[in-house]
């Protein structure tokens, strides 16, 4: 039988997101959104009060707290398991005291010096995501010799620094970071051998949904309009067998996957 791949389903409560951003006017909003998605499928909610797009602005400790921790907390008081998008070991720490079980950073640890013992203090499964650079520079060094191997050693080196800082390997999670600090031509070439990254030896989540390579390969298309590649891009996660989908459109990805898992039998 085929096992398919969890989902994370994406709650932004930024106003500048790429995809989302400004959609959701408060705490409550956030939370009614978190709950909807749940009820679509996802097994956690991603929770994230700062944007990683190509540019952004970086947003201050105290208003990333105040965007993220109430939404934490509603949705974990309403028994929803939910993860923290962070790069700032301050909000994983409120987040955990609020009831979040996973800490999804971007920077794999690396962007807050704190954040690997803030991380290792507690019992949260932990996404390290390769990022060269930061958002507002990542795009800039989008230079490999080889992406793939690249990015799987640098991963591989992320995870031996959060198993020396005391993180169990049974708690760490790799995604690729298709998007960051990345091109095309590395993006595809990250997609075509997504079962190579497997030799890190930890489950994989494959965060692809509504990027912009889907334009880049079909033609304009707004965000709204870039469900039917963001499928095309789940199944081949769930080809792969990545354990995590992290995705903005839940429903439609879990009836994509039903129908995927299916057919394979």
């Amino acid at each position: 039988m085929t096992t398919l791949p969890r989902i994370m389903g994406i709650l932004n409560v930024t106003p500048d997101s790429f995809s989302d951003g400004g959609r959701l006017a408060g705490p409550e909003q956030a939370v009614a959104a978190g709950l909807a998605l749940h009820a679509d499928g996802a097994d956690i909610i991603d929770v994230g009060g700062e944007s990683t797009r190509p540019g952004a602005t970086p947003v201050p400790l105290d208003e990333e707290l105040r965007r993220t921790i109430p939404v934490v907390e509603g949705l974990a008081k309403a028994g929803v398991p939910v993860s923290i998008d962070t790069m700032k070991a301050g909000v994983m720490r409120a987040a955990l005291a609020a009831g979040a079980t996973l800490l999804n950073d971007v920077s794999a640890l690396q962007a807050d010096a704190e954040s690997l013992s803030v991380a290792a203090a507690s019992s949260a499964q932990v996404v390290l995501m390769h990022m060269p650079g930061n958002p507002q520079t990542m795009q800039g060094l989008a230079r490999y010799d080889d992406p793939v191997a690249d990015v799987i050693a640098h991963l591989a080196a992320r995870i031996a620094q959060a198993q020396a800082a005391g993180i169990a390997k049974d708690r760490l999670i790799a995604d690729p970071g298709i998007g960051f600090g990345k091109g095309l031509e590395h993006n595809l070439a990250i997609l075509k051998t997504l079962e190579a990254f497997h030799s890190l030896g930890v489950p994989l989540l494959l965060g692809a949904s509504r990027k912009s390579l889907i334009p880049a390969i079909s033609g304009p298309a707004p965000v709204s309009d870039r469900l039917p590649g963001s499928l095309a891009l789940a199944l081949r996660g769930a080809e792969a067998r990545v354990a995590w989908l992290r995705v903005h459109d839940v429903a439609a990805t879990v009836q994509a996957l039903k129908v995927w898992a299916a057919i394979r039998g």
